[in-house]
């Protein structure tokens, strides 16, 4: 498949992946188009947690990050064929479950605990959580594979990211407006292909909101963890709220790699867009090629993010809270420094 990034002006992304005993571009093996229909490996496809929504778990990536969580997937050839039209028919059929209806502004991971902790506790022992948002009732609350929460009306594409070919995310989301009453649709992403001329065409298929992973600021940090460059992704915010989507921003502390000060730049790039964007930092645990890595620690998290508060963002919170809170001590002294809504 010719490379849409390299028509328009940009470089290819680290985009080969394992398939048997050879590699190939990512874009080659994972996505096709036949008839003028676009169809994408996919992995699996459920209603996540902690995020509450329908995603849509794709293989092949245009990143080789080291730290990869789903490297079994993106870094190998690994599904079955999804036609974009029959997502259409998936989020029709999900649409029938849903019990939390969201408005556009709240597409996004980051609202999703505002709602519910994934705890269970309510349906299990008939009481709240301790990190109970206490806002929904039991009967808003189902099961699915990945635990307990809410069904919300957001279908997400995640896991691996090829959106530098809009072709098939375009379609999709085409599909699954054309099938549903009231669906948003999310897009994981690195940011990578999210160029100008692709975000205008996100935009006019129906594409609503954006989780947007920076996954380091400074671009020699960027490149050793990710095989590619951050030129345009960190140029990315902007443009994405130029556009009127809806935006979160996500980023990993990764002990010896990006910590506060990479971190801190990246919340003032995302504080110069808007105060308001959303911005979850997450706890990096041991992955893929980088399993002798360390996880941060809870002082560590504690203190990234009354950094990034001082910079100026409203919303801010800490992910993968298990990775460094391992005792009851630890989430009370978690929950008296950053507070419950600083917990995702």
């Amino acid at each position: 498949m010719k490379c849409f990034l390299v028509e328009q002006g940009y470089k290819p992304g680290s985009c080969l992946m394992q398939i048997k005993d050879d590699q190939k571009k990512a874009c080659d093996v994972t996505l096709k188009r036949e008839d003028g229909q676009w169809s994408r490996l996919i992995k699996s496809s459920h209603l996540s947690r902690p995020e509450h929504y329908y995603s849509i778990y794709q293989s092949g990536c245009n990143h080789t990050c080291l730290k990869c969580h789903s490297w079994d997937f993106t870094q190998k050839a690994n599904g079955e064929w999804l036609l974009a039209e029959k997502v259409g028919l998936i989020a029709r059929e999900y649409e029938k479950v849903i019990t939390v209806w969201e408005p556009r502004e709240k597409a996004t991971m980051w609202h999703a605990t505002d709602l519910c902790r994934s705890c269970g506790s309510c349906l299990i022992s008939n009481a709240k959580g301790v990190l109970c948002p206490d806002i929904l009732e039991p009967e808003k609350i189902v099961l699915s594979p990945q635990g307990f929460g809410p069904a919300r009306n957001i279908i997400a594409f995640t896991g691996g990211d090829l959106s530098c070919c809009v072709g098939f995310y375009c379609q999709a989301s085409e599909e699954i407006k054309r099938n549903c009453r009231n669906m948003w649709v999310l897009i994981e992403s690195n940011g990578y292909g999210l160029t100008p001329q692709n975000l205008d065409r996100l935009r006019d298929s129906g594409v609503d909101s954006f989780w947007l992973d920076i996954k380091a600021y400074d671009e020699d940090v960027y490149k050793r963890l990710c095989g590619t460059t951050n030129e345009w992704i960190l140029k990315a915010p902007a443009e994405i709220i130029k556009r009127g989507y809806v935006l979160e921003v996500l980023t990993l502390f990764i002990p010896g790699w990006v910590e506060n000060d990479q971190i801190e730049k990246t919340a003032r790039l995302i504080a110069e867009v808007g105060d308001k964007i959303p911005m979850t930092i997450l706890a990096f645990f041991p992955e893929y090629k980088m399993k002798n890595a360390k996880a941060p620690t809870l002082e560590e998290m504690v203190r990234v993010f009354k950094s990034v508060k001082k910079i100026g963002l409203k919303k801010v919170k800490l992910g993968n809270c298990g990775v460094f809170a391992k005792s009851n001590k630890d989430w009370e002294y978690l929950i008296q420094e950053v507070g419950k809504e600083g917990i995702g």
